[in-house]
């Protein structure tokens, strides 16, 4: 969703090395939208240990967003 590129941008400066962000095209890669039961665009997860821990789908403010990876990561 180019309406979240901002906001991840935005972020990624916030966290810094804390997290890594990473936006996938779920159109190229179909396998991953599968395996992650992504079914609408953008879909959030965060990860910690290979493992998903916190998932939102749908626009999301960037202080929510962060307050879920500062949960894991702090």
């Amino acid at each position: 969703c180019k309406a979240m590129k901002p906001v991840l941008e935005e972020l990624k400066s916030v966290v810094g090395d804390k997290a890594r962000i990473v936006k996938i095209d779920v159109d190229q890669h179909e396998e991953l939208a599968t395996r992650y039961h992504i079914q609408a665009v953008p879909t959030f997860i965060v990860f910690k240990n290979g493992e998903t821990v916190w998932r939102h789908s749908g626009v999301i403010h960037s202080s929510e967003l962060q307050k879920a990876i500062e949960k894991h990561y702090t």
